[in-house]
């Protein structure tokens, strides 16, 4: 579970393991979607599936920089001198949580289980959102998947040269090229371990398990009532794994190891989630303690924070607050494949430069996030292998130049204030975002925005859930766009403009070939200043053509509650859940 651990050999007896009567209460801001690794795209569901099921490998509780360790691997892989062949050994004893698809036999983890849920992120019918993290990396699954769309039906049996099973526990997978960043995708929700059997038992007619998770992981899903209430409770058959990370230097970090260390995990026995749509109604729950931990968004922070610590009324009861600059990028895209404001032509970049110059990103982290984030300039976010603090970009602020450039192509202004396409023909953008409060904030600013160029605006405001799945089909028009890091390495934010990425994470639906060949020249390369070169050019790419606007990272304010023991918000891991204790005498 991230951390390094022992795992004893026997069957738990269960001492020292989650009590029943600590309940940890947390708030999510919007609705989950459903609970299938290979099929889920959104924050919140895979901060469920994350506890629910285990990777191969996590990251460290503690480490910083975020460091990969083992999960269920015995160790971390061992690698060819090519780069081109992992060795990875599979810890024994560990066993899926009992359910009916397993007809009462003890089911233990394989890695053919792994195998099998790795195909599934290229099963073409389950549509995963996730296949790039494999897609032409693993020696003959492409095929699989291309022979599946001609059939209609993907061969979970067919050997793939790639995925070599040496014995139940020991698996060899061989890849057409190095990718140096194996181990942290092999670290991802998606890769997550589900069983053949569930699958095959409770699947829907796109071959989804949303509402049946079974994995081996520390919680199990107990209670859903869909965008509502989860309840999840410890696995009683949960191995044996114990708190034993190091500290560094980080006075916090040393008080969490004292606090926590040799403990067995999980401590809490069960997890209530609560979805509440609106800012002031989750502070107000977390203020009449009914939740111990809480996501303090931006709109709320000046209510708790100044100066970006706790007011001193927080700080006299014992509230805690861990903050970071998530590893996140927020970017507002223009659909490269709408008929006005996509595509290539001389005349269609100047309207999208002009608005993303029109566009001021500190005025939006002002007024939307009360000044809790931090603008970019480049599209990999602090924290992040492949950040350059000193990069500037070529798109700034200058209202003026903005509708200058739109006057010297030709979108004139009508009688009424607003632009006109060249050809003389009225127009306006549909900018798409959430219902809740933040996202009418949002709109509002973008009025603004496209007010000081003379273009129209309609807002359309949607559910989240509809957002993503009209988003995936490149059926919106513009919308602001965030994405946090699967794994801590700039080929996680460079692959968001991969024009093979179109339907999966390329909400913009860009593909400008040039930017295609540097970003697959920036595969065949580890970490370091050559890549960083080719991402260079790439950010200047996407300056010139403007297919996005780059925006900001958001600060993360966590709040916990004083009963809350040894929690740091952590970089990559969506939840701390399995690492932290609850205090019932408080």
């Amino acid at each position: 579970m991230g951390i390094y651990a022992a795992q004893a050999e026997t069957a738990p007896d269960n001492a020292g393991f989650a009590d029943p009567e600590k309940v940890l209460r947390t708030i999510f801001p919007v609705a989950e979607t459903g609970f299938d690794p290979a099929a889920t795209r959104d924050l919140y569901s895979n901060a469920v599936n994350e506890v629910i099921f285990e990777r191969l490998f996590s990251y460290d509780y503690l480490a910083s920089p975020a460091r990969i360790v083992p999960e269920t691997a015995e160790k971390l892989p061992e690698i060819s001198e090519d780069g081109k062949t992992y060795l990875i050994r599979l810890k024994k004893n560990i066993y899926f949580t009992p359910d009916e698809a397993f007809q009462g036999k003890k089911r233990e983890l394989t890695v053919d289980d792994y195998v099998y849920s790795l195909k599934r992120l290229m099963d073409p019918k389950i549509a995963s959102s996730h296949r790039w993290l494999l897609e032409g990396k693993i020696l003959g699954l492409d095929a699989c998947a291309e022979k599946a769309k001609k059939t209609g039906k993907f061969d979970y049996d067919a050997r793939v040269p790639g995925f070599e099973v040496i014995d139940k526990y020991t698996l060899r997978i061989r890849l057409t090229r190095p990718d140096f960043n194996l181990p942290m995708i092999l670290a991802y929700t998606a890769a997550s371990a589900v069983a053949r059997e569930v699958i095959e038992k409770y699947q829907d007619l796109q071959g989804q398990v949303m509402g049946n998770p079974v994995g081996t992981g520390p919680y199990r899903l107990t209670e859903w009532v869909r965008g509502s209430k989860i309840v999840l409770e410890a696995n009683r058959d949960y191995r044996p794994v114990f708190w034993d990370a190091e500290p560094g230097k980080d006075p916090v970090d040393q008080q969490i190891v004292r606090t926590m260390k040799g403990k067995r995990l999980p401590q809490i026995g069960k997890v209530i989630v609560h979805v509440i749509l609106e800012d002031q109604s989750r502070l107000l729950a977390f203020q009449k303690d009914e939740s111990d931990l809480f996501q303090l968004y931006g709109g709320l922070a000046p209510q708790v924070l100044k100066d970006g610590k706790l007011k001193p009324e927080f700080q006299k009861k014992g509230i805690q607050l861990s903050r970071i600059i998530d590893p996140e990028l927020t970017i507002y895209y223009w659909n490269m494949q709408d008929p006005v404001f996509g595509g290539l032509s001389k005349e269609k970049i100047a309207l999208r430069r002009a608005v993303a110059m029109a566009h001021k990103v500190e005025d939006e982290i002002r007024i939307v996030d009360n000044g809790e984030a931090v603008p970019l300039e480049f599209p990999i976010p602090p924290g992040v292998v492949g950040h350059d603090p000193d990069y500037r970009s070529s798109i700034q602020y200058d209202p003026v130049a903005a509708n200058a450039l739109l006057d010297k192509f030709g979108y004139k202004k009508g009688k009424d204030g607003y632009r006109n396409l060249p050809n003389g023909q009225a127009f306006e953008i549909h900018y798409t975002t959430q219902t809740e409060s933040r996202g009418h904030l949002q709109a509002e600013v973008w009025k603004k925005t496209y007010d000081s160029v003379g273009i129209r605006m309609q807002a359309d405001f949607r559910p989240f859930a509809e957002i993503l799945k009209a988003e995936k089909q490149c059926q919106l028009t513009q919308r602001i766009s965030p994405w946090m890091a699967d794994y801590p390495d700039g080929d996680n934010f460079m692959q968001l403009f991969y024009g093979k990425n179109i339907h999966m994470n390329n909400n913009g639906c860009m593909e400008i070939p040039e930017y295609d060949r540097l970003y697959e020249a920036s595969q065949q390369l580890p970490a370091g200043p050559e890549r960083d070169l080719l991402y260079h050019r790439m950010a200047r790419i996407l300056e010139v053509y403007a297919p996005q606007r780059i925006g900001y990272a958001r600060y993360r304010n966590m709040l916990a509650q004083p009963r809350v023991i040894g929690y740091k918000k952590h970089p990559i891991m969506h939840v701390e859940w399995p690492f932290i204790d609850i205090d019932k005498n408080k």
